[in-house]
């Protein structure tokens, strides 16, 4: 007599997958940067804002990833599908154009943590990561590739282990966590709009969209969930977990690099920081030598994780508007035009690293271009994840709907404010 059946539960790592890789890539080195600057400059005092920002970005990611999983389209797909052509592609021109600058920023921050740690010309490293990160994404099949992206989302640990390192008021930190403190100042309102730009980013909507799409292709039994309604229940359980656990995850490590600098840089003295590396660099002295090594490893795991998406949310964004094949998981011969935009980004991100161009003025107009682009982008989202001839009986409920345009109504707010209080200063 055969023994029955058992079955096994699925472990979290199994159920875990786009929105994990998704929320990792967003501490990329130049968001660091970001956190570290204001971390820097605000001390505790802006610790409250990713608190505030989770529930907005899980809202939207989620959203984004429920369109491509009941579609069987990404972002720039569903948009061709349903808007007027050319404002499908200047928003993905747009798009391209940030993400290009921003891989060249990681890439510049990558090959200085590298020099950091043994020493050596930063340019040689840049290249050799480059080309590496390159050839990885073009050579290995996604569901083998991806799974390298998920482990390596644990390159953030050092983060956390930085912070357990170095001295915390953790009653200051606990009070500006939980009790908001806001100045309508013109370096108050920029910095929340840096760190709401890199928490909610364009790119991360078109990345997680086009996984889920790649993860449906994966499985056989899969599909579109418009035509597979009978999955609908586990997949979307499934997405709502793997989304609040990779932005829960995203925003704690930003805590803890918001926190790390906070308490040592801030609490120094030391309120100027432009660069990821020039952070890690100003901890050594203050923190430590390992508090320095474990923040400097960071930059290097979280920026080989984050070039992929990158490159990857370009790739598919202008493939999906202009009718090529997509996906990582094809062969190069396959969907030549998607691998020529990933290699593309990548080696003009690496130009613009080895040349002159200032990376604080590149980064500061990528967070220009993302913020203009991600205003319109989550209303053209929430208008597809409401609208029946887009999603059929699969429309975002109610608590995605509030989540999703109050991101939306604060995202354009904040660049509002910010371009008015510039505007005041230069009169």
């Amino acid at each position: 007599m055969d023994a029955p059946e058992t079955k096994t539960k699925p472990s979290l790592m199994s159920l875990l997958g786009p929105g994990l890789v998704t929320g990792a890539s967003d501490d990329d080195p130049s968001g660091i940067a970001t956190y570290s600057q204001v971390g820097a400059q605000f001390g505790y005092g802006m610790l409250w804002t990713m608190l505030f920002s989770y529930p907005l970005m899980a809202g939207i990611q989620e959203t984004s990833a429920d369109i491509g999983r009941v579609t069987g389209h990404g972002i720039a797909g569903n948009l061709v599908r349903h808007y007027p052509r050319w404002l499908a592609l200047s928003l993905v021109a747009t798009l391209v154009v940030a993400n290009v600058i921003n891989i060249g920023a990681d890439i510049g921050a990558m090959g200085a943590a590298v020099s950091l740690l043994v020493g050596g010309p930063a340019a040689i490293y840049a290249v050799l990561l480059a080309v590496a990160a390159l050839l990885l994404q073009v050579f290995v099949p996604y569901h083998l590739y991806v799974k390298g992206l998920k482990w390596l989302t644990l390159a953030l640990f050092a983060y956390v282990g930085t912070v357990l390192v170095v001295h915390v008021d953790w009653a200051a930190a606990l009070r500006a966590t939980l009790i908001p403190s806001i100045k309508f100042d013109a370096a108050t309102i920029t910095a929340l709009v840096a760190v709401l730009g890199t928490t909610i980013s364009p790119y991360l909507f078109f990345w997680q969209a086009s996984e889920e799409v790649e993860e449906e292709k994966l499985s056989v039994p899969d599909r579109p969930l418009k035509f597979a309604p009978e999955q609908a229940p586990a997949q979307l359980r499934r997405i709502k977990l793997d989304t609040y656990v990779g932005m829960g995850f995203s925003n704690l490590v930003a805590f803890f690099i918001i926190l790390a600098v906070a308490a040592t840089l801030h609490a120094n003295g030391i309120t100027q920081i432009e660069t990821a590396s020039q952070a890690a660099q100003a901890l050594k002295p203050v923190a430590g030598p390992l508090a320095s090594l474990l923040f400097t490893i960071g930059i290097v795991g979280t920026g080989m994780l984050a070039i992929p998406v990158l490159a990857g949310s370009a790739a598919y964004a202008l493939g999906e508007a202009m009718g090529w094949r997509v996906g990582l998981e094809r062969n190069p011969r396959q969907a030549w035009q998607f691998y020529c935009v990933i290699a593309a980004s990548i080696l003009v991100g690496l130009g613009l690293s080895l040349s002159k161009v200032d990376p604080i003025q590149a980064l500061f107009w990528t967070a220009v271009i993302n913020g203009v682009t991600a205003g319109p982008i989550m209303i053209l989202l929430m208008l597809m994840a409401t609208n029946r001839k887009v999603m059929g009986e699969f429309c975002v409920g109610r608590t995605q709907r509030i989540l999703g345009w109050t991101a939306t109504a604060v995202m354009l707010l904040c660049i509002v404010s910010m371009v008015t209080l510039w505007a005041t200063s230069r009169q």
